[in-house]
């Protein structure tokens, strides 16, 4: 009789143990689904049910197969409200940086044509209109930019220059410190991987490798006459395309890393359509302006220079463009203004060299005729630099940069020519991430920017300058 009834006894107690675990299963889930409720509204937080979810069975043990980490150590009530929440993207608005640089600077013409009668060039360059005489110390340069990405596939990108000059506010005296936009862009990336992108809005024109270099990282304190007067100021307000093959942003990215001074990731393929007038200018014709860039880093490792770039490429420009006249408004005729770059920089290691040079046509005022005519245009530049990363001073770049440009600079009235030859020496010295000091020493031959001054002005410059980065 006790043989016979012995099976329904741990039949029974079986089935009370499957029963008091799927109770228990029941109630977790009801207090997790109340946890997260509770988190969905913080504002009215509803209570959590007073669940026993960690009592065992009071009946025999559990069966073997159900032994393990969960019936060993069940989850309470206080592990699950301790668990993280998930975490919340961001708004967009969150993912926006703030950076920037200012650039504080000395110049003293040491010798030669300060200044000069009427009709004769004085010692001046396009690049910095502080180097003059009377003059101590100014800011060249005064950034903020705001970016960031405003979702996977668009970002933003904003800087304005709070340290532009206006002319003419007291009898022809110009006032410091006011603020020009220099870039308002957005990039749209349609793939994921970011290797094309679509630029929306102001930025730069992608001709010369040295006009794309950001002024923060540049060695030389001012771009060179005969490539930026391809686009002074060097930003339009168009659309251009971008694509980097991930070969190529892997090498930049490694520069990069390594100090280099590299001209910022504008692609290695660009082409783009712009307004073609300069930067913060009116449109004046219904043309637009055609420009595209190709460079190629190439590493040269298979030929026992480890750790050493080449990298070699080029750009062109298709223009018209109406110049202002000193009567006042612009040309009535537009003028061709086409153009074609080439650029080849071997990086330091520790040696380097940086070479530019570009062909072309453009605006220039002819004394002769009296009037603006196209006239062919060359000029460049080559600079040898070196890098040295021990030192008391930080990293050290010493540098020698010689320039010559012949032809018009459409950017000022007129399109005056210019006839430009210097050398300049410099050395810069980055003590920390957060500053820069740079001093260069000049011998310079220079015709002013002025179509009623003849001649080239001779001299020699000295200048400083401290830069912060932020």
């Amino acid at each position: 009789m006790a043989q016979g009834t012995a099976p329904a006894v741990g039949e029974s107690a079986d089935g009370a143990t499957i029963a008091d675990l799927q109770r228990q299963i029941d109630e977790l889930k009801a207090l997790v689904g109340a946890l997260q409720a509770q988190r969905a509204a913080p504002a009215a937080p509803a209570p959590a049910p007073a669940l026993a979810v960690s009592q065992t069975p009071a009946a025999a043990p559990s069966p073997a197969p159900l032994a393990g980490p969960a019936a060993d150590a069940p989850v309470t009530a206080a592990q699950l409200a301790a668990a993280p929440a998930p975490a919340k993207p961001k708004a967009w608005y969150e993912k926006l940086r703030l950076r920037g640089y200012t650039q504080m600077r000395f110049n003293q013409i040491v010798s030669g044509d300060a200044d000069a009668p009427a009709g004769i060039s004085r010692l001046r360059t396009i690049g910095d209109g502080d180097v003059r005489p009377g003059n101590n110390f100014s800011f060249r340069r005064m950034r903020l930019v705001l970016q960031g990405d405003i979702n996977e596939h668009v970002s933003l990108y904003f800087q304005p220059d709070f340290a532009a000059a206006v002319s003419n506010q007291s009898a022809g005296e110009r006032r410091e410190g006011s603020v020009s936009l220099r870039d308002m862009y957005a990039d749209v990336f349609p793939f994921d991987d970011k290797s094309f992108r679509v630029r929306l809005g102001q930025s730069k024109v992608p001709y010369g490798w040295e006009n794309m270099q950001s002024s923060s990282n540049r060695l030389a304190l001012d771009r060179t006459d005969a490539i930026n007067s391809a686009a002074s100021g060097e930003r339009d307000l168009g659309i251009v395309a971008y694509y980097t093959p991930a070969r190529v942003q892997a090498i930049w990215k490694r520069l990069e890393d390594d100090g280099q001074k590299l001209f910022g990731n504008y692609g290695a393929f660009g082409f783009g359509a712009f307004n073609g007038q300069g930067l913060n200018r009116t449109e004046g014709n219904d043309g637009v302006m055609l420009v595209g860039l190709a460079t190629w880093p190439f590493e040269l490792g298979g030929i026992g220079l480890d750790g050493q770039v080449f990298e070699i490429g080029g750009s062109v420009m298709h223009n018209r463009i109406r110049p202002e006249v000193r009567t006042g408004g612009l040309s009535a005729a537009s003028f061709k203004d086409e153009r074609v770059n080439v650029h080849a920089i071997l990086y330091p290691q520790p040696i380097g060299v940086q070479a530019e040079w570009n062909w072309g046509t453009g605006p220039e005022f002819v004394p002769a005729t009296g009037q603006i005519e196209e006239r062919p245009l060359n000029g460049g530049y080559v600079q040898v630099m070196g890098k040295i990363d021990e030192s008391p001073l930080g990293t050290i770049y010493p540098f020698a940069r010689w320039q010559y440009y012949r032809g018009g600079f459409k950017a000022a009235i007129n399109s005056p020519r210019l006839e430009t030859e210097e050398l300049e020496l410099g050395l810069e010295m980055q003590i920390d991430k957060a500053l820069e000091i740079t001093a260069t020493y000049g011998f310079a031959k220079r015709k002013e920017a002025d179509e009623r001054r003849t001649g080239q002005a001779e001299g020699q410059i000295l200048r400083l300058q401290a830069q912060w980065n932020y």
